[in-house]
């Protein structure tokens, strides 16, 4: 693992780091912010999944969570969202789909399967390196994220709910083997054979038999990508059917950016602290 920088804040650290992945054959950059208490015990952990475009970077700029984590105690680690580099295929004209927009996934379609396995990489591969080398208690271990990281987030969560004491979520893609954004990116990583999209469908998945215990959702109604790409209406139905407490709060005026996410970004803390404590 290599440091690439580290900053002072609020006590703790922020730092920014680099480490060859093998689930995506190719070095992967993440971040990850330790609060002062990290200097004397263990502590647990909150995964923060980004969105379409994004990078570790766009959290740590612009998600204001460390003045509260570092009062909390507890460490966040930035992911992400896609493997890089210039042997990784691309559609360098569509934002919706490789680079920036691996959906945490493991692809199986050629030319894709080699690289973007960032399902593996987020759920088995980078732990075990946080676990190694940061003062993380993975007894406590909670994820959220924004968009299609909202998305990786809760699907996550469905298919390891023995690991994640909480989930949250900003903005999530509820349904994306329905939504325009999403099916062209699941129908060329995982083909065009849609049982398959199943297994990264957070509706399809409830649907399937896949329980948590709850989910604090926000979604702002200015939202532009609202009706046809995140579909949280959905999301209701399907936990509401399998008996899923799920926190929906429609906040009026807010759009899909980091205005919207660092508004609310206390909040979610709070949320996760509560069931990650002592």
């Amino acid at each position: 693992m290599k440091t690439i920088s580290t900053e002072n804040s609020h006590g703790g650290t922020q730092g920014v780091y680099l480490d060859r992945s093998d689930a995506c054959d190719c070095d992967m950059t993440f971040a990850v912010f330790l609060p002062p208490q990290a200097k004397a015990r263990k502590l647990p952990v909150l995964w923060y999944l980004s969105g379409l475009t994004c990078t570790h970077a766009n959290v740590m700029e612009k998600g204001e969570y460390r003045r509260l984590a570092a009062e909390l105690g507890i460490i966040v680690v930035c992911p992400d969202t896609s493997p890089r580099g210039d042997a990784v295929p691309d559609e360098a004209d569509n934002w919706q789909f490789g680079k920036g927009a691996g959906f945490y996934v493991d692809a199986t379609e050629p030319p894709f399967v080699q690289n973007y396995r960032m399902y593996s990489y987020v759920v088995d591969e980078l732990p075990k390196l946080i676990a190694a080398e940061f003062p993380v208690d993975m007894d406590r271990q909670g994820i959220f994220g924004h968009s299609m990281g909202g998305h990786g987030a809760i699907t996550i969560a469905l298919k390891n709910p023995g690991r994640f004491g909480s989930c949250s979520a900003f903005a999530p893609i509820s349904h994306p083997s329905v939504s325009g954004w999403s099916k062209p990116a699941f129908r060329k990583y995982l083909g065009s054979d849609e049982t398959a999209w199943r297994a990264y469908d957070a509706c399809s998945l409830i649907e399937d038999g896949h329980r948590f215990p709850e989910f604090l959702v926000d979604q702002g109604t200015a939202d532009s990508f609202l009706e046809e790409g995140l579909r949280p209406e959905e999301l209701r139905q399907a936990c509401e059917t399998a008996g899923i407490s799920l926190r929906l709060r429609m906040q009026e005026g807010y759009g899909h950016s980091y205005f919207f996410i660092s508004t609310f970004m206390e909040d979610h803390l709070r949320w996760h602290a509560r069931r990650l404590g002592d």
